[in-house]
Parts: C-alpha cells; sequence; structure tokens
C-alpha cells in the first residue's frame, strides 16, 4: 500500500485554470500534482491574461468554486481578488434534473474546458521535462481556443448576410 500519495513525493502535473461563464480559459498555471488545490487558487486569479473591470456594488464578479476551496485560504484568496466566492458544498450532491429553470449548470465548466484543452496530446499526456515549456505549451492551447472560438463567431455573423429592410 504504502504512503498516502499526497503525503509523498508524487509525480505529476496539477493543472489550475480560471474560465468565464462559457468556458474560455482566462489564465492557468501549474504545479507539482502533490499540492493541494486550494493552494494553487491564488496563483490561478493571478495568472488572469485578459485585462478585468473592476468590480462594483452594482456589478460585482462572482467565483463559482468546489466545496474544497471553502476554507480560510480559499476566502482570502477570492476576497483579495474582490470577487464574491459561490462555494458548492462537497456533500451536497444535486441531481441533474434539480436545477432551476432559467439557471444554467456551472460547475461542469471548467470540467468542459479541460476537456477540450487535454485534446492536444501534450498537454495530456506531458512530455516536457521543464516547466515553463510545458506552461507555455498550455498557454498556447489556450490561446488557440479563443482564436476558433473568435473565429467561429465571426464566421457565424458571415453567414447571416448583409441585412436589408423593406
Amino acid at each position: 500500500m504504502g504512503k498516502n500519495p499526497t503525503d509523498r513525493g508524487k509525480k505529476g502535473t496539477k493543472k489550475s485554470a480560471l474560465v468565464d461563464a462559457d468556458g474560455g480559459p482566462l489564465g492557468a498555471v501549474i504545479d507539482a500534482a502533490n499540492r493541494p488545490d486550494q493552494q494553487l487558487l491564488r496563483a490561478t486569479l493571478e495568472a488572469v491574461v485578459v485585462e478585468r473591470p473592476e468590480p462594483t456594488e452594482e456589478e460585482p464578479q462572482h467565483l463559482c468554486l468546489d466545496g474544497g476551496y471553502n476554507n480560510p485560504e480559499g476566502r482570502e484568496a477570492a476576497a483579495a481578488a474582490r470577487y464574491t466566492p459561490h462555494f458548492q458544498p462537497s456533500w451536497k450532491k444535486r441531481k441533474p434534473c434539480d436545477r432551476s429553470k432559467g439557471h444554467k449548470p456551472r460547475r461542469w465548466v471548467v470540467e468542459r474546458t479541460w476537456a477540450w484543452l487535454c485534446k492536444c496530446r501534450a498537454i495530456l499526456v506531458r512530455y516536457d521535462k521543464k516547466d515553463e515549456n510545458y506552461l507555455g505549451l498550455l498557454q498556447l492551447a489556450c490561446a488557440l481556443f479563443w482564436y476558433r472560438r473568435l473565429d467561429r463567431l465571426g464566421q457565424a455573423d458571415t453567414n447571416k448576410g448583409p441585412s436589408s429592410t423593406s
């Protein structure tokens, strides 16, 4: 059996990403596999590469997190970045049909983004020895994700054709 994997020098890479409501990656970081998720939260929030609008009382910026982040370190990191955190308790399991009409589910958005990014085989299976090279590849995949999304949106606009009024 041996020790718990989080207690020993477990090989591997932990990836953490911040995404928008539609799953677009805004920032990503990597660290050793045996590092707890909540210790990566501050670095993940600081890794955002897009200019962020200033949160106000009228328009706060929400941050949906798993129950594993519901601790003093996670709450402090969210408050320091001026987000309004929302934690999903890990003990509370919802059925897929329990959601209210008009509210879209948010918890699967990050997992869906990782599934898209891991279609790049070099991200799924890490071949790079240097952390900087792997992080650069991950950031390139995120940029490619946005390029494809914006290209698809641009094509949708051109397919509509010119609008005419009678």
